[in-house]
């Protein structure tokens, strides 16, 4: 046979999209699982001709999933982001839009059984180490994508997915702050480098002579401001303790500006290298965490919510994002506890991607 099988689930989790895999049904070797997934996906191509990718970074994202030996814990959450053209797969960060298909897709393989009308899921996100509670619509025993709940970039409506996330602080580097500073000077911009949930560098978008209300089309299309920002990222980069980030996605870049629709904040994401169609659970968690912490450049651009828990809303390119945050405050700054939020998910098929033996034989 000239082409190995492996089971898989495709899903939509919020707003990305990819296959969740078993992870016992993939090569344990790091090197090999890169090579089967740039496979799976069709990574080298921009439209992922030769595999199930969908031509976006939103859409070559991968879950892999396994029963924890952690006795609080149910599921581990392994994530990779396979990159569209570049053959390249980063293991690093995590995903909060996909981590919200983790507990269907647990469910659905058996990893582990409903519990009632509702199934609680403790999840491990093994990249970063984070904890978080997943509330799955399980009704009759099934998981139940049909439902109310809306989110923004998604078209329609599904069943409610709660996500607490918890132990999201210094994900990557171990500090709210991995710089030391609520600010720092780099090529000349003002920035704030902030790790909650995902390490990301945090600029005001009028210093790059833009409004932050721009479409993510039109700031995908300003390759001149990607040739500003890519310097400035990666000796970010550098000063947080992530090494070389060339060839890595992390950390991200965003840009703030004030609200206009209500909410509390006006933001783009970056995933690095285009701007993310909505907004990422990750980067929410980190951008409510700076619009809360006193002295980021996020400053006066917004009217801080008062007390904890407390909701941030953050308006992005495809819509709005609320996060709920609790936190404390004392003499030595902000200190996060918790971030919630509301997705929803569905399984989109199943069955079995292919992949040549030449990359991998199916023997582990």
């Amino acid at each position: 046979m000239t082409q190995t099988a492996i089971p898989y689930h495709l899903f939509r989790g919020g707003t990305s999209r990819g296959p969740y895999f078993n992870r016992a049904d993939l090569p344990a070797d790091r090197d090999t699982l890169a090579n089967v997934l740039i496979a799976a996906l069709g990574s080298g191509q921009k439209l992922n001709i030769d595999g199930i990718g969908g031509g976006a970074a939103v859409t070559t994202k991968v879950a892999m999933l396994s029963k924890s030996d952690a006795a609080d814990i149910d599921i581990d959450y392994f994530f990779a982001q396979v990159s569209v053209e570049d053959q390249l797969v980063d293991f690093k960060p995590t995903c909060g839009n996909i981590l919200s298909g983790v507990g269907p897709a647990a469910i659905e393989m058996g990893l582990i059984a409903p519990q009632g009308e509702t199934t609680r899921v403790r999840i491990r996100a093994v990249n970063t180490g984070a904890v978080v509670e997943a509330i799955v619509a399980t009704p009759n025993g099934t998981v139940s994508y049909e439902g109310p709940a809306k989110v923004d970039g998604v078209p329609g409506s599904s069943a409610p997915i709660y996500l607490n996330f918890m132990g999201v602080v210094g994900s990557s580097t171990g500090a709210l702050l991995p710089t030391g500073a609520v600010r720092d000077v780099i090529e000349g911009v003002e920035v704030t480098c902030m790790d909650v949930a995902m390490p990301i560098v945090i600029a005001r978008a009028a210093d790059f002579g833009l409004t932050g209300y721009e479409s993510a089309e039109s700031l995908d299309a300003n390759r001149d401001f990607f040739a500003k920002i890519e310097p400035i990222r990666i000796k970010a980069g550098a000063l947080m303790g992530l090494g070389d980030v060339t060839k890595s996605v992390t950390p991200k870049f965003a840009l703030l500006a004030p609200p206009r629709h209500g909410g509390t904040i006006t933001a783009r994401y970056f995933m690095p290298w285009s701007c993310h169609p909505t907004m990422a659970v990750t980067g929410a968690q980190c951008l409510a965490s700076c619009v809360l912490t006193p002295g980021t450049v996020a400053q006066g651009l917004y009217t801080a919510p008062q007390g904890a828990p407390a909701l941030v809303r953050i308006e992005h390119a495809g819509g709005e994002i609320d996060v709920t945050v609790d936190y404390e405050m004392d003499e030595t700054g902000f200190h996060p506890r918790s971030a919630g939020l509301l997705r929803t998910a569905r399984m989109l098929a199943r069955g079995e991607v292919f992949v040549p033996s030449s990359i991998w034989s199916g023997k582990t």
